[in-house]
């Protein structure tokens, strides 16, 4: 397993999830509009829940000795906002077409994103030593 390859993968996938997460902030009316109405306390809560949770896995993601466990949160976010994709798909079901490829697309791209962040896991040690140029740690 290419470690260095994987390693960087983290990385980009922590620029991804930390603009995700941001614009959960920056446009939270996109976000709310994923989260089921039924599902409580209310879809402000989810949006800014799970925004704060995607900058933390992210910036666990940059930090090689975090790299590890941060491929492991991801996976559980991927899972935990699963449904809302789901919801997504069923509720633009009468919006245009291409927003409904939209919705359907986003679908199977979550176990690919699955797929992804454990692979970098698995080539992933929790040792506190740069894996590529730019890495810093939290240690020593």
């Amino acid at each position: 397993m290419n470690t260095t390859l994987w390693n960087r993968i983290g990385i980009v996938m922590g620029f991804f999830i930390g603009y995700a997460g941001v614009m959960h902030f920056v446009t939270p009316d996109f976000f709310n509009d994923l989260v089921p109405p039924w599902l409580p306390p209310s879809e402000v809560f989810w949006t800014y829940l799970s925004g704060v949770a995607e900058i933390v896995i992210a910036l666990m993601l940059f930090v090689p000795s975090w790299r590890r466990r941060g491929a492991l949160a991801a996976i559980a976010l991927f899972v935990a906002v699963y449904p809302g994709n789901l919801y997504m798909a069923w509720d633009w079901r009468n919006e245009p077409l291409s927003e409904q490829l939209v919705s359907y697309g986003r679908l199977p791209f979550q176990f690919l994103f699955i797929w992804l962040a454990w692979k970098v896991a698995q080539a992933t040690s929790d040792r506190d030593e740069p894996f590529v140029p730019g890495d810093v740690s939290l240690r020593g």
